[in-house]
């Protein structure tokens, strides 16, 4: 078991990546609890999806002396929204929550923002338990603190900083992702490569194969690699102040897909690696990398597909990025690669150059993208 330990301003916790944890979540549950002076309560919420709890309630609840108050959340990003949350708060009121009660996050990415959400907010603020149920939600979503919903308007703007008190990703609870949903939540692990660590992208370049065919002890190292390299750009920007804005390298424009799409033709992590490609284009344009570095990290792209073909109108998308959370004020915020593993954030990108981007992005995108050949390079540099 892979630990990885979290220190904010406002929070320190742990998160626990291996196997066979949810058998064990009261016990584990107990012991950080009484770490920190503290019972576990009577009151015990889990927050899942209807499809996640047909698979693995039985596990879940096998673990626990009392039976927890069960939550559900149908599957999909429509459901995201504060509709769910007020929803959810009165399930909870009604059943007899209190400042004391803990919610469990069991679930994928949305679950887990909507349940940390709700933790947030249910008595001003009660405490949470991230238990991820995908990849996309065990490297990324569950690590940080962020939680929130969508509007119409836009993705993820309501929201607040509530960190968990500790994280256990159990990496059994991939044996039943869909490839697709394994694919998807591979790409927020090319990303982390891509900004911040050249070991993790040469891994996977080198063993895409095993770790496409779920190799346990390749998934392990790809999943404890990305979490570490979140978990420390957060612990040194934990309000996204600065440096964690690299964290969102292809989500400009993968915001927008998401949002002009309705939320429904693309999983999140697909509509960011469309948003990456927009990205390195704009890189190696401004030449923050050159034309070698562009082919590599295309190459590591197309590896982790297919991407979904995709057919939108340009200027629809750029407008919708004009909402993007970076954004201060007038001041357009867009995270550019800069050569192998790293990135940085620009302030400069006009209407004109974003537009360009969409559109080599829209170009590739016509087409399934297994028909589109790109050279991987051997050079690792």
């Amino acid at each position: 078991m892979q630990i990885v330990k979290v220190q904010t301003p406002s929070a320190q916790y742990q998160i626990f990546a291996g196997t066979g944890l949810i058998d064990t979540l009261e016990a584990r549950m107990t012991r950080i609890l009484a770490a920190l002076g503290r019972k576990l309560p009577k009151r015990l919420f889990i927050l899942t999806s209807p499809e996640i709890w047909d698979l693995w309630s039985k596990r879940i609840l096998s673990s626990f002396t009392n039976t927890p108050t069960i939550l559900l959340l149908p599957a999909g990003e429509r459901h995201k929204n504060l509709r769910s949350v007020e929803k959810l708060l009165r399930e909870m009121a009604k059943a007899g929550g209190d400042r004391s009660s803990i919610l469990i996050a069991f679930g994928g990415g949305i679950v887990g923002d909507v349940g940390g959400f709700v933790a947030s907010s249910f008595m001003r603020g009660i405490d949470f338990f991230q238990v991820p149920s995908t990849f996309l939600s065990q490297v990324d979503s569950s690590v940080g603190g962020k939680v929130g919903v969508n509007l119409p308007e836009g993705k993820n703007l309501v929201g607040a900083f509530h960190h968990p008190l500790a994280v256990f990703a159990d990496m059994e609870l991939l044996n039943t992702l869909p490839d697709r949903e394994l694919r998807a939540g591979l790409f927020e692990s090319v990303k982390a490569g891509m900004i911040r660590d050249r070991a993790l992208l040469r891994f996977m370049e080198e063993n895409s194969a095993r770790i496409l065919g779920r190799d346990t002890a390749s998934l392990e190292k790809v999943i404890a690699a990305s979490i570490r390299m979140k978990a420390d750009v957060v612990s040194k920007d934990e309000r996204e102040n600065g440096l964690r804005m690299i964290l969102n390298l292809g989500h400009t424009l993968g915001h927008a897909i998401e949002s002009v799409t309705g939320y429904r033709k693309l999983l999140h992590g697909e509509a960011v690696g469309w948003g990456i490609i927009a990205a390195l284009h704009l890189g190696r344009k401004r030449r923050t990398i050159s034309e070698a570095q562009f082919d590599r990290l295309m190459g590591l792209v197309y590896l982790y597909g297919p991407l979904p073909a995709l057919k939108l109108n340009p200027q629809r998308l750029v407008d919708a990025s004009a909402k993007d959370k970076k954004h201060r004020g007038d001041v357009r915020r867009f995270i550019l690669p800069v050569g192998i593993g790293d990135a940085t954030v620009v302030e400069d990108v006009t209407t004109d150059e974003l537009l360009e981007a969409a559109r080599y992005m829209l170009a590739l995108a016509k087409a399934l993208p297994e028909q589109v050949e790109v050279k991987v390079l051997a050079a690792h540099g």
